[in-house]
């Protein structure tokens, strides 16, 4: 097994993954409607059984939103997600038909379902050009999946060509039929660490699960058993990638795609520069200040960190105030830090 400093471990990554590792997967959310109402449920309450479509973390009403999203990333491909997706399989359709038809065959799409869907619905799948597809049964299936229609959805998806695998909790159960059936479509299994959320917490605690440490939202031993499971194709995917490494990737390919030349990016993928409040243009061109190294905007000019607090005491002395900011690099970010100078 190999493992990485998250604390993840695989002796497989499929294809989802990898993207995923690079911080090259947008996510789409394409419903929070699902029905099953898993113990386990992560999903926020602000998307929980409601019909509303996200691309990352921004709110879809056309498809430019969604195109736009991965091109801010420099996407490599999408996972599709919920709620349950194919309750709305013909906005999943023409999502991956968009995609496709805009960044071509290579953009690689992988979509998570609790269902257990027909040869139609997977055929109509495939032609749109999904490539990968993640089964989630629930747990009291799990020790008799052979007898349960995901076994004749996970081989059709296996004989139509779509890489096939099943991706649950690390829930300290018997996997073996799972493991078997996995092993007849050469599939993989990835095992999610459980992990407390607002939405799940009662749930989990009323069923005796108790988080790792005072710092961590990890259930204690989700990680433990995922080790002692043996497969020829298994990842463990830590809580910690998904809440630090996952995004923080993905803030990186934001940022690169939108710093602007006086931009500092972080190692967090963050953007840094300095801002003047009211009018500080003169002072800047008097400094020698080029114009690729600052940006006119309604009520303040921003500018290199640096700049502006080399500058700070003569700006004060004019009335003006300088700050370091501090943001996520998406447009409009939410501001991390703002230091005055």
């Amino acid at each position: 097994m190999e493992t990485d400093r998250s604390g993840s471990f695989y002796n497989y990554l499929p294809e989802g993954c990898r993207l995923c590792y690079k911080g090259a997967k947008m996510v789409l959310f394409i419903t929070g409607i699902c029905g099953r109402n898993c113990f386990y449920c992560p999903v926020s309450y602000e998307r929980r059984e409601k019909d509303a479509v996200f691309a990352n973390e921004r709110r879809v009403k056309k498809d430019e939103d969604i195109i736009e999203e991965a091109l801010s990333m420099d996407a490599l491909g999408a996972s599709i997600t919920g709620g349950e997706p194919l309750l709305k399989l013909e906005r999943v359709l023409h999502y991956i038909r968009l995609l496709k038809k805009k960044f071509g065959k290579s953009f690689h799409i992988h979509l998570y379902t609790s269902l257990a869907p027909g040869k139609d619905v997977l055929v109509s799948l495939r032609d749109a050009g999904l490539d990968e597809i993640r089964f989630h049964p629930p747990p009291d299936m799990w020790e008799n999946i052979q007898e349960t229609p995901y076994r004749d959805s996970i081989i059709n998806a296996h004989e139509l060509g779509i890489s096939t695998g099943i991706e649950i909790p690390s829930i300290k159960s018997d996997l073996n039929k799972i493991l078997s059936l996995l092993e007849e479509v050469d599939g993989y299994l990835n095992l999610n660490e459980l992990e407390f959320s607002e939405t799940n917490a009662y749930e989990l605690e009323k069923r005796g699960y108790v988080p790792e440490n005072d710092i961590s939202m990890a259930v204690l031993e989700s990680r433990d058993f995922a080790g002692t499971v043996k497969g020829k194709k298994i990842h463990f995917c830590s809580s910690v990638f998904k809440d630090a490494v996952q995004l923080r990737e993905r803030f990186k390919r934001i940022a690169k795609k939108a710093a602007r030349d006086f931009d500092e990016i972080t190692d967090d993928g963050t953007l840094v520069y300095g801002i003047i409040d009211g009018n500080g243009l003169l002072i800047l061109k008097e400094a020698g200040v080029t114009e690729d190294m600052f940006a006119i905007k309604e009520d303040s000019v921003e500018t290199a960190w640096w700049i502006a607090s080399e500058l700070a005491v003569e700006l004060k002395e004019k009335g003006l105030n300088a700050s370091v900011i501090e943001r996520y690099p998406m447009k409009n970010g939410m501001v991390v830090e703002r230091t005055p100078l």
